[in-house]
């Protein structure tokens, strides 16, 4: 770690908030024009009525939908308070910490992958942990990563993340109809004209709606960060996390076979930013003050997985490729 790093004042915080903020507009908003202008281009007034109609209802599904239904798709169970109380403790006091309404359930996912994610909304949540998480990281480390889960619910975060979503596919399918049945339709009517820059916004629109969506959750993770290192009061716990996360998921065989796979480079195909980045933010939060949720830098040490062991990948010369 860098201990030449100094505490970042409030100010400069509230500074980093806003500017994260406005980031997040400035990308729905830009979402919503290039959806507009697609709509527009191939289908004019009407499509434009159309994909406002669709945006609505597909939002309005996306927010109703209950987080049950995307934690069976992980096949993940609830956390008892019997088998890891450390953190049902924790996420009682981050969510008192957080000023939430309810506790956000707790749920195991029977997955080596080190990861965690919330879903739902203030009132019906839960944070989903999988069991290379908790058998990894320290109850400190995971401290920060359940705080900056809760952060992601508290801040509506992921209804956030639903509306860029919903934009990002109904422009795609938009641009698709567009260049199957607009284009022809407009070819005809047009005396055989080739609309050559509309075809070029169909085409390219997908990619930037895809791009925005990325650049949208990047934003919002930085946010998370900031929240998480404010209701804890150890942004180094989650600064730790992070770095363990990065060292321990990609192997050396990835390195080598699957060279980027988990980190995408440029930056701009990212769906989180650069571990470095988030770290250097994290340790300019810290002040030297007793956290306001502490725990022991020492591992959890939950029951028996039942996770059965992944292999590692082998060279077979006889097979010619590379088997688990």
């Amino acid at each position: 770690m860098n201990s030449s790093l100094q505490p970042l004042n409030p100010e400069a915080q509230r500074a980093h908030e806003w500017l994260n903020t406005l980031h997040t507009w400035l990308m729905i908003g830009g979402s919503v024009l290039l959806m507009g202008l697609i709509a527009y281009s191939a289908f004019g007034a009407t499509g434009v009525a159309w994909a406002t109609i669709l945006t609505a209802i597909g939002l309005w599904q996306a927010v109703r939908m209950s987080p049950k239904v995307v934690l069976k798709l992980y096949k993940a169970r609830a956390l008892t308070p019997e088998e890891v109380p450390q953190l049902h403790q924790l996420m009682r006091e981050l969510t008192k910490r957080a000023n939430l309404p309810e506790v956000p359930q707790l749920y195991y996912v029977p997955s080596q992958m080190m990861n965690a994610f919330a879903v739902g909304q203030l009132h019906d949540s839960a944070v989903a942990v999988t069991d290379g998480l908790i058998r990894h990281l320290t109850l400190r480390q995971l401290a920060g990563v359940l705080a900056h889960e809760i952060s992601h619910i508290r801040n509506e975060d992921l209804t956030v993340m639903a509306l860029g979503d919903v934009l990002s596919r109904l422009t795609g399918t938009l641009a698709t109809v567009g260049l199957l049945f607009g284009i022809p339709m407009a070819f005809l009517t047009n005396g055989g004209v080739v609309p050559w820059v509309t075809i070029a916004v169909l085409v390219a629109a997908p990619t930037v709606g895809g791009l925005l969506q990325l650049a949208l959750s990047r934003a919002r993770e930085y946010d998370a960060d900031l929240d998480a290192a404010g209701l804890t009061g150890d942004p180094e716990g989650l600064a730790t996390a992070l770095l363990t996360l990065e060292q321990k998921q990609g192997g050396l065989w990835e390195k080598l076979v699957l060279p980027g796979s988990r980190s995408p480079q440029p930056s701009l195909l990212r769906s989180h930013p650069k571990t470095s980045d988030r770290v250097r933010r994290l340790l300019s939060l810290r002040t030297g003050a007793p956290p306001f949720i502490s725990r022991p830098d020492s591992p959890l040490r939950p029951p028996a997985s039942i996770v059965p062991p992944v292999r590692r990948p082998r060279i077979n010369i006889g097979r010619m490729g590379l088997w688990y």
